[in-house]
C-alpha cells in the first residue's frame, strides 16, 4: 500500500504518489479508466483533476467513471479556473464539477492559478462550499510567494492546504522560496508533471546518475525521481499514467527510501537554481 502523510493544513492521510488527470483526454479512455482504477487498487486514491482537462470532459468521461462506488476511500481534487473565480462564479463552477463527477463533495478545492477576480472573492466563496459541505479543503495551484501571502492574509493562518506547482528534476525552482514558506506554515507541496516534459529518463550524465540510483536499489529510474521529489514531508506528487504498467511503476516510488548518498548524487546531477526566478508553470 502506498506511504501516506497529513496533507497539509487539511490534516486528512492522503498518499504521498497520487495520480494525476491532465490531458488524459487524449489517451484512451478505457486504457485511462482501467490505469486511475489500477493506481487505486496500489493505494494511489489521491485523484487529482480540473474542470480545465478537456473542458471537462476527463472530470465527466474518467473520473467519474474511476470513482463510482468507492467515493468515501479516495482524496479527490480539483481546481476552478482562474476566468470563473468570481465570488458567485466559484461556487457554480464547483457544483458543475461535482455534477460531473457525480459526487456530493470534494476533499479540497484549488484556483488553478493567479487570475483577475479579487482574490478575496475566490477565498470567500472557497469558505462557504467549505461550510456547505461541497468541499472539505481548499488551496491553490501556481502560486508564487508574494501569491501565498496574499491568500494567507485574507483567509488567516492555516487555511490553505496546498500549493500545487510545476516540479520536476530538471525544474527545481520551487525550492528556493516557494517550498520554505510552505514548510514553515503547514501547506502541502503536490508537484505536478513529475517527469518533466519531453524523453524520460534523460541521456548523459544526468541519467546516469538517475540509472545508478535506481541500480542501487533495484527500482527504475521512475522510482527514483519520485522517491527524490517526494523526499520531504511536506511533498506530493501526482504524476499521470496511460496505462496500467506505468502506474504500477509509479506506484513504487512509494516504499522507495532515497539514501544520503542517492540524495547528493541526484542533488548534483539536477542541480537547482542559484538565484529567484519567476515561478514557472505549464
Amino acid at each position: 500500500m502506498a506511504t501516506t502523510r497529513a496533507f497539509g493544513n487539511s490534516g486528512a492521510p492522503v498518499p504521498v504518489i497520487g495520480q494525476g488527470t491532465w490531458q488524459m483526454e487524449q489517451d484512451d479512455a478505457r486504457a485511462a479508466i482501467a490505469a486511475l482504477r489500477a493506481g487505486i487498487e496500489l493505494g494511489m486514491t489521491h485523484i487529482d483533476t480540473a474542470e480545465l482537462y478537456g473542458s471537462g470532459r476527463v472530470e465527466e468521461r474518467i473520473v467519474s467513471e474511476v470513482i463510482a462506488g468507492q467515493r468515501e476511500r479516495l482524496y479527490v481534487v480539483s481546481k476552478v479556473m482562474p476566468s470563473h473565480a468570481s465570488s458567485h462564479g466559484t461556487v457554480q463552477a464547483c457544483e458543475q464539477s461535482l455534477k460531473r463527477l457525480r459526487t456530493d463533495y470534494l476533499d479540497c478545492y484549488l484556483l488553478h492559478w493567479p487570475g483577475s477576480h479579487p482574490l478575496a472573492d475566490t477565498i470567500g466563496a472557497f469558505e462557504r462550499l467549505r461550510e456547505a459541505g461541497k468541499i472539505r479543503a481548499w488551496g491553490v495551484s501556481n502560486f508564487d510567494v508574494a501569491e501565498l501571502e496574499d491568500a494567507e492574509r485574507i483567509a488567516g493562518p492555516g487555511k490553505i492546504a496546498c500549493n500545487q506547482v510545476l516540479y520536476h528534476l530538471k525544474q527545481r525552482a520551487i525550492e528556493l522560496a516557494v517550498l520554505p514558506w510552505c514548510e514553515q506554515r503547514g501547506v502541502a507541496v503536490v508537484g505536478y508533471t513529475p517527469f518533466g516534459q519531453g524523453a524520460f529518463p534523460p541521456g548523459g550524465a544526468a541519467g546516469k546518475a538517475l540509472a545508478d540510483a535506481a541500480a542501487r536499489h533495484d527500482a527504475t529510474p521512475r522510482q527514483v525521481a519520485l522517491a527524490f521529489l517526494t523526499r520531504a514531508p511536506s511533498l506530493f506528487a501526482i504524476p499521470k499514467a496511460a496505462n496500467a504498467a506505468h502506474t504500477r511503476d509509479n506506484a513504487g516510488a512509494a516504499q522507495l527510501a532515497l539514501q544520503a548518498e542517492d540524495i547528493a548524487a541526484l542533488d548534483a546531477a539536477f542541480p537547482r537554481p542559484t538565484r529567484q526566478e519567476s515561478l514557472p508553470m505549464l
